[in-house]
């Protein structure tokens, strides 16, 4: 990184509001530097959408293998994600979204929030959003076990009736959850 580059000038290359652009490497930088976590979280909020959902993917990214590392730096936005969960439109927003909140450290009124969120958007038009909203919804499981019976069901009828990419999903995710609930 240039020394005037700064991690949003970086999230502002690509193409359109999809394209992954330089996601990937600001991911890299902030696992490097986690100090610069807060730069990242900044992005999610940005007037452009393209910066909002590379930096939403480069979160997800940053929390998907090493949440321990980023846990308490995150604790001080996590009334803000909650939030941003609640107000999300665009697609790959939502979708990383649905990924990344449940990793957050959350009690069981804000589990349960979060999952109210998250089952509005089921309908949204994006299988990808729904799909993602399925794990969303069975990680929150692990911090809210009272949640099980609820997206059990909602897992049950979504790998009947969903897309076959919900459906595979959905009946890797049935497997883990019947069998949780079955051993409580």
């Amino acid at each position: 990184m240039a020394k005037t580059e700064t991690i949003r000038s970086m999230l502002s290359e690509g193409k359109g509001r999809i394209s992954v652009g330089r996601a990937e490497e600001v991911a890299a930088l902030v696992i490097a530097h986690p100090e610069k976590l807060d730069r990242l979280m900044e992005c999610m909020w940005d007037n452009d959408a393209g910066v909002t959902n590379r930096a939403a993917h480069a979160m997800e990214r940053v929390t998907r293998d090493d949440m321990t590392t980023f846990a308490w730096r995150l604790a001080p936005w996590k009334t803000s994600l909650l939030g941003l969960l609640q107000e999300a439109s665009e697609n790959k927003l939502r979708w990383h979204l649905a990924l990344v909140i449940p990793r957050l450290s959350l009690d069981g009124q804000e589990c349960r929030r979060a999952a109210s969120a998250l089952q509005a958007w089921f309908d949204d038009g994006s299988s990808i959003v729904k799909t993602m909203v399925m794990q969303g919804l069975a990680d929150l499981t692990h911090q809210d076990p009272s949640m099980v019976p609820e997206v059990l069901d909602f897992l049950r009828i979504l790998s009947r009736t969903g897309t076959p990419a919900m459906r595979a999903r959905g009946r890797m995710l049935l497997l883990k959850l019947e069998s949780k609930a079955a051993k409580s």
